[in-house]
């Protein structure tokens, strides 16, 4: 009988009071995810905290910014007890998650090092009923000022549709920076200069953009501080010619069977003239995707300046359209469409030899749409020349080419209706006037000039 007391006492009262004691004397410490959205503290910073215990329950988190024994508390909070032996989950809380702003700037907090630690504690009865605990601590960087800029070079004459050229100081490391041309960016790159702080940014202007165009060299820091730099610039107005192009039923007979548009290609059957039809969905909604396709390209620019001295031209060549010259499209005397021509079409012999016009490494060479048979020569800090039309192409992805080099042959690949070269220029993603960079007194007053000028600067 005694015996049999005895068993009962075990499984009735020790053994369940053994279990409690080893549950609540658990040693896991709360889990603590914190996200940070960066190193460098910003106005509007945010972290993310996510804690959570399976176990005993969430008892205690204290989140804090210390800076040179400075500490300020940004969220503290306490969780009430477990119910009755804490064994029932919904009696406990076992998981939070938290948006806490870090307003830095209100603490009296200094720019440089600091750290934000994480307390999170749970029930366990470990530590003298002080439960395990968690610590994390992530270093952070405070910065609210914003970079500073010093603009090297003097003169920034452009026009509409041209390029320009300016030469400017940074005084600090990892920033983003470059030139804003009303809503466009250019890129500024470090390494035409022995000295690595100093950036070289060529910008533009396009066929659409003239007087008034706001123009400032932009950096911003790794603490997202941002410097807005304006410096001394004239825009030239200039207009642009108008050309009308003849549609015929030959050039629509011979020209629309080369296009491939996949599913669009049925979609014209129905049409009164389904020639026509694909036509105008070529010279519109193709061109816009194979000309956002080619203004693509040049993001893989190098820093390294590959071209000296003026571009060539296509040798013998006589221009037969303009850069940004207003196309209107007519069919029968009536006008179906219109387009800017991004380019100077050029037209020598058929299958005429086309050179390098300067020195640089081919980023493209393939067929693309209108232009046809393409190549595109990558000659530094965003600087790019386009050959369009094609018969062949005669060098490859990733070549090295000079001034002069053999690329191409003229042809009348693409939407071109007689053998000849489309050349155009392109800096970073904007098509901009060739016949500057012909021009030695234009590619001197402009941009060697400034180069040579920094370069001399102590």
């Amino acid at each position: 009988m005694k015996r049999i007391f005895f068993l009962v006492l075990i499984f009735a009262v020790l053994i369940p009071v053994a279990w409690v004691l080893v549950y609540k004397f658990e040693g896991k410490k709360p889990v603590v995810d914190v996200k940070l959205p960066s190193l460098y503290l910003k106005k509007s910073y945010e972290m993310s905290l996510d804690v959570s215990d399976r176990k005993t329950g969430l008892r205690k988190i204290i989140v804090s910014i210390m800076q040179q024994g400075k500490e300020k508390i940004l969220l503290e909070k306490k969780y009430n007890p477990p119910g009755f032996l804490a064994i029932f989950p919904d009696s406990k809380e076992l998981k939070d998650s938290f948006i806490i702003p870090v307003q830095f700037w209100k603490y009296g907090m200094t720019d440089g090092d600091a750290i934000i630690r994480v307390m999170v504690s749970d029930y366990s009865w470990r530590g003298w009923n002080k439960g395990n605990i968690a610590y994390i601590e992530k270093k952070v960087i405070i910065d609210s000022k914003p970079p500073k800029v010093s603009i090297l070079t003097k003169r920034h004459n452009i026009e509409r549709g041209g390029t320009a050229l300016v030469i400017y100081k940074l005084f600090e490391k990892n920033i983003k920076t470059g030139v804003k041309v009303g809503d466009n960016f250019f890129p500024g790159y470090s390494g035409l200069f022995k000295n690595k702080d100093i950036y070289a940014a060529f910008f533009a202007l396009s066929d659409m953009q003239g007087p008034g165009t706001q123009i400032s060299v932009i950096a911003e820091d790794m603490a997202g501080n941002i410097t807005k730099r304006g410096f001394h610039h004239y825009i030239r107005d200039k207009n642009f010619k108008t050309d009308i192009l003849n549609i015929s039923d030959r050039f629509l007979k011979r020209k629309m069977p080369d296009f491939d548009i996949g599913a669009k290609n049925g979609s014209f059957k129905d049409a009164e003239n389904p020639l026509l039809e694909k036509f105008l969905y070529i010279n519109s909604e193709f061109r816009k995707d194979n000309v956002e396709t080619v203004l693509s390209i040049p993001e893989i620019t190098e820093n390294k300046m590959y071209w000296q001295g003026r571009f060539m031209r296509l040798k013998g060549s006589a221009r037969r359209s303009g850069f940004a010259d207003r196309r209107i499209y007519k069919y029968k005397g009536k006008e179906i469409d219109r387009a800017v021509h991004m380019g100077i079409d050029l037209a020598s012999t058929s299958n005429a030899s086309v050179k390098a016009a300067n020195s640089g490494k081919v980023i493209f060479a393939q067929f693309e749409g209108i232009f046809g048979n393409t190549v595109i020569i990558d000659h530094g800090f965003g600087l790019c020349s386009l050959y369009a039309h094609l018969n062949q192409i005669l060098v490859n992805k990733g070549d090295i080419v000079k001034k002069g080099d053999g690329i191409g042959i003229t042809g009348m690949t693409g939407l071109a209706g007689g053998d000849h070269l489309h050349f155009s220029m392109i800096v970073h993603n904007v098509f901009v006037n060739p016949v500057e960079w012909w021009d030695d007194s234009w590619i001197k007053n402009n941009i060697t000039s400034k180069i040579d000028l920094v370069k001399k600067m102590p």
